[in-house]
């Protein structure tokens, strides 16, 4: 029996209304009509779904962790798990049904549409993910660090965390391009550990103007807590 936890039932809802204020498409529009069809044919056939495994820490060095026999190299990632033993790996995806699906829309707009929906079914399957993991392990406070957030945890080290996920294309269809980039597109990937103190990546990233930030950018949090 495989180590790790599959989670490919997760219900899609889409409530249109949120939708269409998030998409500016205004109640009395023509085009209201033809989002909510969208919305019916994605819950059809969407199935967004995820998988993680606990995985445990056997070696550390200044700037390297060892997660069940697996490589990871991180400064950053590698401080975070100071006083960590465990970890849990995952990944969450829209799903590839739902991805196939957008592939045939050939107006512009429904595909611009059919993004924020996928958004949606990702975001079903990163909070069935979540409750899954604290229900079934009783977790309190956690942090996640997701390869390619930071310069110092490049997209490279997608390699190593899907060998210590397990059979991620098989279980979930979530695949990593030859650049590193994963298949379906809307899909996530990382390592969620305890911690004593709030983490976000985004508070040791100077990008401006980042539409996905959570955080602010902290410009000595790096020297205070991470400097070697």
């Amino acid at each position: 029996m495989p180590d790790y936890t599959v989670l490919d039932a997760v219900p899609l809802r889409i409530d249109l209304e949120p939708l269409a204020r998030r998409l500016r498409v205004a109640e009395n529009d023509e085009h209201l009509t033809a989002l909510q069809r969208l919305v019916e044919q994605a819950v059809s056939v969407g199935r967004p779904k995820a998988m993680y495994r606990v995985g445990y820490i056997e070696e550390r060095t200044d700037d390297t962790v060892v997660i069940d026999g697996v490589l990871f190299t991180s400064r950053i990632l590698r401080v975070n798990l100071e006083h960590a033993h465990r970890v849990f790996l995952y990944s969450a995806t829209c799903g590839t049904e739902l991805a196939a699906w957008a592939q045939t829309l050939e107006d512009l707009l429904e595909r611009y549409w059919s993004e924020a929906i996928q958004e949606s079914a990702l975001r079903a399957a990163s909070r069935a993910l979540h409750r899954h993991m604290v229900e079934s392990f009783h977790l309190d406070k956690t942090a996640t660090m997701a390869p390619g957030s930071l310069g110092d945890w490049p997209l490279s080290q997608q390699r190593p965390l899907f060998a210590c996920l397990g059979d991620v294309r098989g279980e979930i269809g979530v695949e990593l391009t030859d650049s590193l980039l994963m298949v379906p597109a809307k899909s996530i990937s990382g390592i969620r550990f305890p911690t004593e103190e709030s983490f976000e990546s985004c508070q040791l990233c100077p990008r401006e103007n980042c539409p996905g930030r959570r955080a602010p950018y902290d410009d000595t949090l790096y020297d205070r807590k991470y400097r070697s």
